[in-house]
């Protein structure tokens, strides 16, 4: 594992010394760790080591001095390939040798028949989630030793402390793949959209401006300085017969009366002729009345389109060519007035979207209803509903269940038009977001928890209430809970004890918390070191029971920190919320007026308001 080593006193730790060559250093985030392990064991030498495949990397120690610091070495060379053994002997628990010269797996191992003569060891695996050895947590000592059952333990918890800190490792890498794969998609989309021929408009509607990219120009035949950002300048540009279409389609925008802009119309170019254009956007924000501020939009020269569907028979295999090659499914979609449906067209993409060929739903559409996600189907079925009957573009994203693939996420996009006979005729496009809605779930849960205390943070928090409270009133009846807890006393133990002591103290009180709360309601982390409770239908008497179990725990469980325990104290402030609360701030307020007077009356105490 190391060699040549010497041990040093107590004294003069040398884990601070850099090691002599390469770029892997010690990692110092496990330094306290092995130093406190150190002494609390009483130990020659405590570390860390990360394990990678046959090697192992040393990322912190405590009580060595060493000349040379091999940071890779061998796993064949080390004490602790015994507590991670390739048959998982120990694949739950710690590994202890009391007498290395006693025990046939290492007695004739040089560092226990050389020097440094290490007679005992100690090792306990870390590992993730999914069961995956990541390192160990060792103890070796220079006389033989045993382990009692709360050593054994003691030991586990400093596992589990490093254990954290290489999940948090692995979270944040896991995190940066996926915003750099995300970034990576962005900067091809944005590539695809400027191959493409679409524009990029962003328009101001409080000071009617309208910003063009140098791409939507380039489709009128100007160069990027060449328009102004003037709205009424745009309005000008468009075809005369076309005005009262485009503003109409905008207002209803604006009014929500449909969800997004979508026309298509002549704009004249700077040589003067016409081009059709498709033009797509969407207003994405308002002020506190609904009035809108700003859209963002796509334009698309759609002027060969409407050429080409003059003589889409005889060029049918180019389109149907062209549209194959895109990843997902481009579909023709007709919903006849007695209530049949069929694609007249699907591109070969329906094979990877719905694991069927085209000649399935030629006749018959039915078979799609089978494959959306059972939760999923009457939405599915309600959108292409509203779709048809207000001819408004159709948008949705639903799950669909697949043979082969299983569980996957589809949006589908689509704009309708009436046929004569009454039908509808959808033209569109299904993709695959299963990637993207993944990320989406993971970002908003990094967004909704405290990572120091695992609990929900305030603003995820206060969304709970809001929902409680919600309900509380749209019943008419029924009462929550609502509990103020502040630790007593945590800036004199940051002062005395260190932060990192007091970010332990935080996650102590939040596991009793979490604990003692069960599923009776939801606790969060609201401040420093605040935490919140609500507990539906539960009032006062309840909240004070709660509360007063709460504290009992905690002078049952003070927090251990080496040979010492730091007793902690809880004030708790209650109030309760009714359906006469106009906002979940209200009761809140009040069990922080509770709290308040808590500590006002020398704390660890419980106020009701």
């Amino acid at each position: 594992m190391l060699a040549p080593i010497k041990f040093d006193d107590a004294s003069n730790p040398a884990h601070a010394l850099p090691p002599p060559d390469g770029d892997t250093r010690p990692d110092e985030r496990f330094d306290e760790l092995t130093r406190l392990a150190r002494r609390h064991f009483s130990v020659t030498l405590a570390l860390v080591m990360r394990v990678d495949g046959e090697r192992q990397e040393l990322s912190s120690c405590d009580g060595l001095a060493a000349d040379r610091v091999f940071v890779h070495t061998p796993r064949g060379l080390s004490f602790c390939r015994q507590a991670v053994p390739g048959d998982e002997s120990h694949a739950d628990d710690l590994l202890v040798i009391p007498d290395t010269l006693a025990d046939n797996r290492v007695h004739d191992h040089p560092l226990v028949v050389d020097n440094p003569c290490i007679r005992s060891y100690a090792g306990c695996p870390l590992r993730n989630e999914n069961g995956e050895t990541l390192g160990v947590f060792c103890l070796l000592d220079t006389s033989p030793r045993e382990l009692d059952d709360a050593e054994r333990e003691c030991l586990r918890d400093f596992a589990r402390l490093a254990e954290a800190i290489l999940a948090r490792d692995q979270s944040a890498a896991q995190l940066k793949e996926d915003q750099d794969a995300l970034s990576k998609r962005e900067k091809r989309m944005a590539l695809a959209i400027a191959g493409s021929g679409t524009g990029i408009w962003d328009r101001n509607i409080v000071t009617n401006e309208i910003h063009y990219s140098a791409g939507w120009k380039a489709i009128l035949g100007y160069a990027d300085w060449e328009l102004t950002n003037q709205l009424n300048d745009s309005y000008q540009r468009v075809h005369p017969d076309d005005l009262a279409y485009v503003q109409a389609a905008i207002q209803a925008h604006f009014d929500r009366k449909t969800p997004s802009y979508d026309v298509e119309h002549r704009i004249q170019c700077k040589d003067g002729s016409y081009k059709w254009i498709s033009s797509r956007g969407k207003v994405v924000s308002r002020d506190g009345t609904g009035q809108p501020l700003r859209m963002i939009g796509t334009t698309t020269d759609i002027t060969a389109m409407r050429a080409m569907s003059e003589r889409l028979q005889e060029n049918v295999d180019l389109i149907t060519s062209l549209t194959n090659e895109v990843p997902g499914l481009v579909f023709q979609y007709q919903l006849l007035p007695d209530g049949e449906s069929f694609f007249s067209y699907a591109s070969a993409g329906i094979e990877e979207i719905y694991e069927l060929t085209p000649q399935q739903v030629a006749a018959n559409a039915a078979v799609i209803n089978t494959i959306v996600h059972p939760d999923d189907l009457a939405a599915y079925r309600a959108s292409l509903e509203i779709s048809a009957a207000n001819l408004t573009p159709w948008h949705l994203e639903y799950r669909v269940e697949l043979p082969r693939q299983g569980l996957r996420w589809r949006q589908g996009d689509a704009q309708p038009r009436r046929l004569e006979d009454g039908g509808t005729l959808w033209h569109g496009f299904i993709t695959d977001v299963t990637e993207r809605k993944r990320i989406e779930s993971e970002l908003k849960e990094f967004a909704t928890i405290d990572s120091l205390t695992q609990l929900p943070n305030r603003r995820h928090f206060m969304v709970q209430i809001e929902a409680e409270l919600a309900r509380i009133r749209h019943a008419k009846e029924g009462y929550a809970a609502i509990l103020m807890c502040d630790l007593d006393h945590f800036k004199l133990i940051n002062d005395t004890w260190g932060h990192a002591v007091g970010d332990r103290t935080l996650r102590h009180f939040a596991s009793i918390l979490q604990a003692e709360l069960g599923a009776q309601g939801i606790a969060g982390r609201v401040g420093g070191e605040e935490f919140a409770v609500m507990l539906p239908n539960a009032d006062l008497i309840d909240a004070r029971a709660f509360a007063e179990r709460m504290q009992r725990r905690m002078v049952e469980a003070p927090l251990a920190e080496c040979d010492w325990r730091i007793a902690l104290t809880v004030s708790i402030g209650i109030a309760v919320m009714n359906a006469a609360d106009a906002t979940a701030d209200a009761p809140l307020s009040r069990s922080d007026a509770a709290l308040y007077r808590a500590k006002e009356r020398g704390r660890n105490r419980i106020e009701c308001h």
